[in-house]
């Protein structure tokens, strides 16, 4: 039971995590409007497709968890 509640724990943390940061990402001005973000409006079709976001994301998360390996 031990390994279950440290499981629970570790889960918690990391819904806290995701949670303060998507609290804070609506506060980061330039986030969704980078170099490579797709933008199409037509009459009755909006179309956005956030590449360059992605890619950041991405690159902060690699570098986060590389960090937590070594």
């Amino acid at each position: 039971m031990g390994d279950l509640g440290r499981l629970l724990i570790l889960f918690g943390v990391g819904l806290i995590g995701i949670g303060g940061v998507l609290m804070l990402a609506g506060k980061v001005p330039w986030l969704g409007k980078l170099p490579g973000d797709l933008y199409y409006k037509s009459d009755h079709v909006t179309l956005y497709l956030p590449l360059g976001t992605c890619l950041l994301i991405s690159l902060v998360l690699s570098l986060i968890l590389y960090l937590f390996r070594r």
